[in-house]
């Protein structure tokens, strides 16, 4: 039985619920051996280690831009746009497009992500739920080989959930005969790994050489009594030496004798690190695809290729919003059925830049004036 069927028959529980919820700490979108690592622990640990890499995860969720889904029956146009802004998402949070940030978001992050339709009561859209990748598990049916299953959390045997309708499931750049997506940041926890080394180490050696350590050597005279009491005199330039270095003022320190005082590590040079960490982050936003620019790294660069660098990106954009429209279009589709109506909706996304608005406008304006060139040069040969 359809969830529309159990609907109309029966009505829907006396709350709404979650088929997808668990208390439990992981599930396993991703099938790993005992004792290996947990691979999305891997990209959530890389986000926060690398400030660049969430932030060019958070750039290209914003950089994506908005939307606005249109009823193809205008009755319903004002149904759907305060299902757009007003259903909730969870924590205090509404509106369509903030749960599609997060659904993009955990699908850049991990490659594959899942959300939730909750019904009310009645019948309706209560709510819009992120399904967490530690309670995302996915089997493929056994009927149709197309067609991905999303399967209930803390089941041994991958119990399907009862009402696949109420799914929706996106898998980024999947491999052949897979299910499971491809994550954005696949290929970056080694030049990572690297990238957070050097700078470990550039904190060890300021930690080191830029607070300064002092080396205090006394050395006795040839005469008796400096030899008798070198061991008390260098007791007491030890204790004055401790009282100047640890008053809030500052202090002189005098000593009678032989004694030399020195600076640990001064003579030391700290490797330079500029074109290694340079090396790494082309690495990393090579696979990001994002410009240099647009993460304030000011690696020089000529308008040209900033130009073609935004022409790249918003290649790569459209690409991800192609991924998200039937997503989209699922959700609307269902909330406009429940409503009682089955003509559909379309999704119409925000130009990326007012850049691309100009470039199209004035490609719009060279065709039309090509044409009507073409137009007069035929009147003038047939005239």
């Amino acid at each position: 039985m359809s969830v529309f069927e159990k609907i109309t028959k029966r009505g829907t529980p006396a709350k709404a619920t979650s088929q997808l919820r668990s208390d439990e700490k992981f599930c396993n979108v991703f099938s790993v051996p005992a004792g290996t690592v947990y691979a999305p622990e891997i990209y959530k640990n890389l986000r926060d280690s690398v400030p660049i890499i969430d932030a060019a995860i958070n750039k290209l969720v914003r950089l994506t831009g908005g939307f606005h889904v249109v009823a193809n029956n205008p009755k319903y146009q004002l149904l759907l746009d305060d299902f757009q802004s007003n259903v909730p998402v969870g924590a205090g949070r509404a509106g369509l497009a903030l749960f599609i940030d997060t659904y993009f978001e955990e699908l850049l992050t991990y490659g594959t992500t899942a959300g939730e339709i909750i019904l009310s009561a009645d019948g309706s859209i209560s709510s819009l739920y992120n399904v967490p990748i530690r309670d995302l598990y996915l089997k493929r049916s056994k009927d149709d080989f197309n067609r991905v299953l999303v399967c209930k959390p803390n089941t041994a045997d991958g119990e399907p959930v009862k009402y696949q309708e109420l799914v929706v499931y996106s898998a980024l750049n999947p491999g052949a005969g897979e299910i499971i997506g491809t994550s954005v940041l696949k290929g970056l926890p080694f030049v990572s790994d690297v990238l957070m080394k050097i700078y470990s180490s550039i904190g060890k050696n300021f930690e080191r050489m830029g607070n300064l350590r002092f080396a205090v050597t006394y050395n006795p005279g040839n005469d008796i009594v400096d030899r008798s009491f070198a061991k008390e005199r260098a007791t007491q330039i030890a204790e004055e030496w401790s009282k100047a270095m640890s008053s809030p003022e500052v202090r002189d320190f005098v000593a009678v004798g032989d004694v030399n005082v020195k600076v640990i590590g001064a003579d030391n040079q700290i490797i330079d690190s500029e074109v290694p960490v340079r090396q790494i982050l082309e690495q990393i936003l090579s696979k990001l695809s994002l410009p240099p620019f647009m993460l304030g790294l000011s690696w020089s660069t000529t308008e040209r290729m900033s130009s073609q660098q935004a022409d790249v990106l918003t290649t790569e954009l459209w690409s991800y919003r192609r991924t998200l429209t039937p997503v989209i279009k699922k959700i609307c589709d269902l909330y406009l059925r429940l409503c009682g109506n089955a003509d559909g909706v379309a999704v119409e996304w925000d130009e990326i830049t007012l850049q691309d608005a100009v470039d199209e406008a004035k490609a719009r304006l060279y065709s039309a004036q090509a044409k009507a060139l073409e137009q007069e040069g035929e009147v003038k040969n047939n005239g």
